[in-house]
């Protein structure tokens, strides 16, 4: 008989701009923080820091310290940078970090997109004709 080895459940949250790339593993209230990572953790040079490299090394770098805390399984909590200018759209670097974090032995469970998006806010800069080129 094999015995059901018992989960710890933990929270991702994967911050993606297009200058940085943030891991913010979380126990499952989200208030403790067991490990961190960012691409400013792992690359020495500013503009690679949102890259698709440094989003892995920062994810595997997260991921290990969480293993090491006892972190057995995640659910991802994925955001971009929202308000009134756009785009909502996480970046390329998330998608190898969430690859990242399966491949270094974390089991991944709900994946959910939590990027703030405006609901009739502020109004976007461009005048009244919008931006002309």
């Amino acid at each position: 008989m094999s015995e059901k080895k018992k989960e710890r459940w933990g929270i991702a949250h994967i911050y993606s701009s297009k200058n940085d790339t943030i891991i913010h593993i979380t126990d499952i209230t989200g208030s403790e923080t067991i490990a961190v990572g960012s691409g400013g953790m792992v690359v020495h040079a500013d503009r690679l820091e949102g890259t698709p490299t440094a989003a892995m090394l920062a994810a595997k770098l997260a991921a290990q310290k969480a293993l090491e805390k006892g972190i057995t399984a995640v659910h991802i909590r994925l955001r971009a940078p929202g308000g009134h200018n756009g785009p909502w759209v996480p970046t390329v670097a998330a998608q190898f970090a969430i690859k990242t974090l399966i491949t270094s032995g974390l089991k991944v469970g709900v994946i959910e997109d939590v990027t703030p998006i405006p609901h009739d806010g502020c109004r976007r800069k461009g005048g009244k004709r919008g931006r002309r080129l």
